[in-house]
């Protein structure tokens, strides 16, 4: 009768868990939102995240990889946003948002919450409610039933 041995795949340092598996302690790896947001911030950009990417840091379950943002468009800023994005390569839409309007009408009610450690302004519940309900594409009526929900659930906890 052979005995037959069984091949392990890999070895395994002594501290090491013997699936093979590695601990996850190295640093992680920052989005594609943080590292916008970074340079953003960097350049003392005025502006504030708005869509998609708003929707999921409010807690909607959306999936975006886009990142839409609303700025101020004083000449200073301006500036400041041409020279932060000088290296990137992005698509920037300039124009007004329906159906609210520019960066000053979407101040009063921004958020601010921490991305990557630093504080950055988020277009408010109500408004992106305001505007899902606006544009009322299929992806918009989805959304609005999970920012809805947010919204009661923020109620409920005295947040909203």
């Amino acid at each position: 009768m052979s005995r037959r041995r069984s091949a392990r795949v890999g070895e395994t340092a002594p501290d090491e868990p013997r699936c093979g598996c590695r601990l996850l302690d190295g640093p992680v790896e920052q989005s594609a939102l943080e590292r916008f947001c970074a340079v953003l911030a960097e350049h003392d950009v005025e502006f504030i995240v708005v869509g998609g990417q708003a929707e999921t840091l409010m807690g909607s379950a959306r999936v975006t990889y886009d990142v839409d943002l609303c700025y101020r468009r004083t000449p200073d800023n301006l500036e400041r946003l041409a020279a932060a994005l000088g290296s990137l390569s992005l698509t920037l839409r300039l124009g007004y948002l329906e159906p609210i309007g520019t960066y000053e009408d979407l101040l009063p009610h921004a958020e601010t919450l921490d991305i990557a450690g630093r504080p950055t302004r988020v277009i408010g519940l109500d408004d992106l409610i305001r505007i899902k309900r606006y544009l009322g594409r299929p992806k918009d009526r989805e959304s609005l039933l999970q920012l809805e929900a947010i919204k009661r659930l923020r109620e409920q906890e005295g947040l909203g």
